[in-house]
């Protein structure tokens, strides 16, 4: 494994609200890999869900493939949040404190890669990442009317 493009999304349903990401693994010729939705609980916003997305998908990584992979392995991590990826990317000061310290984490990730870049994408071509999002946001919904 050479390279592998990570689609990633955040969502937040009242932002601050109920959160949830997406995260799209793809090889080099932009197939699937896998794919993951997860709920994460309510009162966050949706930088912090973008954010927590990007983490995921890093750990994620480690835990699938080992960090003897990831240390070979260049990530190009896309995201409809142009504010995390110029972020990211040193374009932009981060000034929210939650919002540092999940920088910090993602930066400390980082390391363990052979080399991790950021790309601000639209959102059209973020489609399935967002689609999950929406589905553990619906499905977190869902069980907890149903009594």
């Amino acid at each position: 494994m050479r390279k592998i493009i990570i689609y990633t999304d955040g969502g937040s349903r009242g932002n601050p609200g109920k959160a949830a990401i997406g995260v799209v693994f793809c090889n080099e010729m932009g197939q699937e890999i896998k794919k993951f939705g997860e709920y994460l609980g309510d009162g966050l916003t949706n930088n912090e869900a973008e954010y927590s997305a990007v983490i995921f998908a890093l750990k994620k990584f480690k835990a699938l493939f080992g960090k003897p992979i990831a240390k070979i392995s260049e990530v190009e991590v896309r995201s409809d949040s142009e504010l995390l990826v110029k972020q990211m990317n040193g374009e932009y000061k981060i000034e929210n404190e939650k919002i540092q310290k999940f920088f910090i984490e993602i930066w400390n990730l980082k390391i363990d890669f052979k080399s991790i870049k950021f790309k601000a994408i639209p959102r059209e071509k973020n489609r399935e990442a967002d689609r999950l999002v929406n589905e553990a946001l619906d499905s977190n919904s869902a069980s907890q009317t149903l009594f």
